[in-house]
């Protein structure tokens, strides 16, 4: 059976097993796509069903295979007699795909069931994760109470220290005279600028 799919602005024929280059789709290596627009449905010895203009229900599952970029592109623009040249390369995202199955019914492949159902455990372990994470600051809280009685006691003789430093910090001021000159400068500066008004 073969599918005629539209991703990207661009149509593709595809069959089982076949392996296509797209325009960029989310999903990492060894995810699982689903493509659902899906314009025409074939089988040989039969005729082909066409969709107006997509076949209902009709899903292509595909696993991307590499996530990645197309060649390089140059761009050139010339304009004769101008003097005018641009050059500009680019180069496309594309996603390698490879089609697991063509469902005229949109049911998932048992591959894709398979591959869905490890995810699946993997969020339980993540939940599991987080729990064990939430019990840990429990912890830290029953510590946090004791914390705080140190703290108390220990800010207590850190409170007398510091009025030792204040007549140490008066001495300090004392020495700062020279800095009061600084502002007799700034008064200078306006004088000058009153001249040449």
């Amino acid at each position: 059976m073969f599918a005629v799919i539209r991703t990207g602005g661009k149509q593709y024929k595809v069959a089982k097993d076949d392996v296509i280059s797209v325009e960029k789709l989310l999903g990492a290596p060894g995810d699982t796509v689903e493509l659902g627009d899906v314009l025409m449905l074939g089988e040989e010895s039969k005729a082909p069903t066409v969709g107006t203009p997509l076949v209902d229900k009709a899903v292509v599952f595909a696993e991307v295979l590499e996530q990645g970029r197309d060649d390089k592109v140059i761009v050139f623009k010339k304009k004769r007699r101008q003097g005018y040249r641009r050059t500009r390369g680019h180069r496309q995202s594309q996603t390698v795909l490879k089609v697991l199955e063509v469902s005229p019914t949109g049911t998932k492949p048992k591959t894709a069931a398979k591959k869905a159902a490890p995810k699946k455990t993997d969020e339980g372990e993540a939940k599991a994760a987080p729990a064990k994470k939430k019990a840990a600051p429990k912890k830290t809280e029953a510590e946090e109470a004791k914390a705080p009685a140190k703290k108390a006691a220990a800010k207590k003789p850190a409170a007398k220290k510091p009025a030792a430093k204040k007549p140490a910090a008066k001495k300090a001021a004392a020495d700062s005279k020279p800095a009061a000159k600084k502002p007799a400068a700034k008064k200078k500066a306006p004088a000058k600028g009153a001249d040449k008004e």
